[in-house]
């Protein structure tokens, strides 16, 4: 799950924009009021958004950024002579005064643009390099030619075995080579 940290000097004004947040059904992982509190929080998270001012008490936004993860990405809310002369790569800004629907509506569209960069990430993944799916191919054969199994049984019985012996198909297939070539 994508997590959001709230960053703002003002306690107050951080507590605000987290109770708006939840309102709206979004879940807020931090509520900080110091650059350095919000890189903790990063820490723990594998990817999210951080909401946050210009200035905090120890950090500029641009430090801010340089420091998180890679996986993060910011939603500066600040005027906008704050953040458009200098964009910074991984910063999104949203004009002071704020409106609730632009502060929800940008915060949405950028959860779903992370979340669609997750699902390609996981497909891309899951593909097997060329020498795995020969590795994988050849078992399939042994245990077909062998065992009289049908390709789609030699299939299954790959998966099986490495779901119950905690591998991955290709190091079963690798186990299986390596026991019926003998």
């Amino acid at each position: 799950m994508i997590g959001i940290i709230v960053v703002f000097p003002s306690r107050e004004n951080a507590a605000n924009i987290r109770n708006l947040l939840v309102r709206y059904g979004m879940t807020v992982s931090g509520v900080c009021t110091t650059g350095a509190q919000a890189m903790n929080h990063a820490d723990a998270m594998d990817e999210g958004i951080v909401v946050c001012g210009y200035k905090l008490k120890d950090m500029m936004y641009t430090e801010l950024r340089e420091y998180l993860p890679e996986n993060f990405e910011m939603l500066l809310v600040a005027s906008r002579d704050k953040w458009s002369d200098g964009e910074v790569c991984g910063v999104m800004g949203l004009p002071m005064p704020i409106k609730v629907q632009d502060l929800i509506g940008t915060l949405e569209m950028m959860l779903t643009d992370m979340e669609r960069r997750r699902k390609k990430r996981k497909q891309e993944k899951k593909k097997r390099s060329p020498k795995d799916q020969e590795l994988i191919r050849h078992a399939k054969e042994l245990l077909m030619e062998r065992n009289h199994m049908s390709e789609e049984e030699a299939h299954r019985y790959l998966q099986k075995s490495s779901m119950e012996s905690g591998t991955n198909i290709v190091e079963t297939a690798e186990m299986v080579l390596s026991m019926m070539s003998k």
